[in-house]
């Protein structure tokens, strides 16, 4: 007898999988989920029962990963894989991180195993999403939003990070050496605002080991000018568009000139 084996057949997936990566902070925040598609059908409140635990996505788990510690809710959050899970309710949401990284259904779902709770609000939105999605959004160094979006809803969590005490160590740390990140240190010190004559000195020292940094002397301008030392800007964005022009940098005569605007 002519025996046959039998062949997988391989076809899209309904709800494909899909992951999400963000640069966070000093490190990143990644979501592993799949991505159901609305088809014509009623989403929450039918397809997606209010009151019930969701998997917060389709098919398997929906794992959230921290690669640093953050702050969500204004509770600390330490590094490491959480179940990202939800309660969706008509006017207001619950959301979860578990210490499940396999819950799949209701019934898997176990409370004592929550790691965080949190209640969030969910919004109209004027268009529809047809794929369930997951994205990050207002990026800021040390906050952004993590927004669930499906259908015409949408439900925003706040992400936050502490990280200037760890900047600060680091620039510490780096100033004893044979290298230090003059330039690097000085540019958070003025985004931070933090010491600005101290930034203005790194600026300098920047400027002292590489004196055709087109780039560090318009940063030493802005910085010069929240100084409210408007003439030494003045000198610094000037320095700064002679340098870019000989380096055939036109990006930087463009901001130089937008500059000296305010300036003068």
């Amino acid at each position: 007898m002519l025996m046959t084996k039998a062949q997988n057949l391989k076809t899209p997936a309904p709800s494909p999988g899909s992951t999400v990566k963000q640069d966070f902070a000093l490190s990143s925040v990644e979501v592993s989920y799949s991505r159901p598609a609305v088809k014509g059908r009623k989403i929450f409140g039918d397809l997606v029962p209010y009151g019930k635990v969701w998997r917060t996505g389709a098919n398997g788990a929906t794992v959230i990963t921290f690669g640093d510690d953050v702050i969500i809710d204004g509770k600390p959050v330490p590094a490491g894989k959480y179940g990202l899970l939800t309660i969706p309710g008509e006017k207001e949401w619950t959301v979860i991180l578990s210490k499940q990284l396999d819950v799949t259904s209701p019934a898997a779902y176990k409370q004592d195993q929550d790691f965080l709770r949190m209640k969030a609000k969910p919004s109209a939105m004027p268009f529809k999403v047809e794929n369930f999605a997951i994205v990050f959004d207002e990026i800021m160094p040390t906050s952004m939003n993590l927004e669930i979006l499906w259908d015409k809803t949408s439900v925003s969590i706040p992400i936050k990070a502490e990280i200037d005490s760890k900047v600060t160590k680091q620039i510490d740390e780096l100033m004893k050496t044979d290298n230090p990140p003059y330039f690097s240190a000085a540019m958070y010190y003025m985004e931070s605002g933090k010491d600005l004559n101290q930034a203005l000195s790194w600026f300098d020292k920047g400027i002292e080991k590489n004196p055709d940094a087109f780039w560090m002397y318009y940063q030493k301008a802005n910085c010069l000018a929240k100084l409210g030392k408007k003439q030494e800007a003045i000198a610094a964005s000037s320095k700064s568009t002679e340098l870019a022009k000989t380096a055939q940098n036109d990006d930087y005569v463009e901001l130089n000139r937008k500059l000296m605007a305010k300036l003068k």
